[in-house]
């Protein structure tokens, strides 16, 4: 990205509506993403406003998905948002970029269209494009929609894999709501696999991480997950 402290600060307001439950925090982001573009608009063109535009491009991406996850209406400018970031990225070479844009590009498939053989190639190249640049987050987001899709296809083992990686290396980096996140996924792995004890500690020790690091919104699904068994 282009190291914009305002693109850093939509993805922390992005963060605070997903994981915090807090969906006032998008009107914020929009307006810090609304400077970035109009300062865009007065400079000249170079490596520097591709790389500013990739950035943008994606984080518009991410406030619309955001929404999307609030009201479940499907929005088109969010798949565009995300090609256009994975095609700036890739045209600047920048791989780590490209492999985050790809990403949301097959999170929106699965997500927001439910259509997972459409994700899957973007998935499994965000995956491959991340590892290669060493962005460990990127490839924790993208092992979790990967995982997904195996306890969707009825594929249990491959899912907990999956899961159990991405858990891995969001451990490793502290981030303790999405590790949360995916302690539900595994829950929800280990019920359709007869180990109902298991699932239970999985959903205290995800309420425990949910409760610490102030993610509101992965509290509620542990509470539905709670409620589901």
């Amino acid at each position: 990205m282009s190291g914009d402290a305002r693109l850093d600060r939509a993805l922390a307001l992005y963060e605070q509506a997903v994981f915090g439950g807090d969906a006032t925090a998008l009107a914020e982001a929009d307006r810090e993403l609304d400077a970035v573009e109009a300062d865009l608009t007065t400079r000249a063109s170079g490596r520097d406003i591709g790389a500013a535009e990739a950035g943008l491009a994606l984080a518009r991406g991410r406030i619309v998905h955001a929404r999307f996850l609030e009201h479940h209406e499907e929005d088109p400018r969010e798949l565009e948002l995300f090609e256009r970031a994975a095609d700036l990225f890739r045209r600047l070479g920048d791989t780590r970029g490209e492999g985050e844009a790809l990403f949301w590009i097959g999170c929106f498939h699965q997500v927001v269209r439910h259509d997972d053989e459409a994700a899957g190639p973007a998935l499994r190249r965000s995956y491959e494009l991340a590892a290669k640049a060493g962005d460990r987050l990127t490839m924790s987001y993208a092992l979790r929609h990967l995982g997904i899709a195996e306890h969707k296809a009825g594929r249990l083992e491959a899912a907990r894999e999956r899961l159990e990686e991405s858990v891995r290396l969001r451990r490793e980096l502290d981030f303790h709501p999405g590790v949360a996140a995916n302690l539900v996924g595994l829950a929800y792995i280990a019920v359709a696999e007869d180990r109902r004890d298991d699932a239970l500690r999985l959903l205290d020790e995800a309420a425990a991480l949910a409760e610490t690091s102030g993610a509101l919104g992965i509290a509620r699904h542990v509470e539905q997950a709670r409620t589901a068994l």
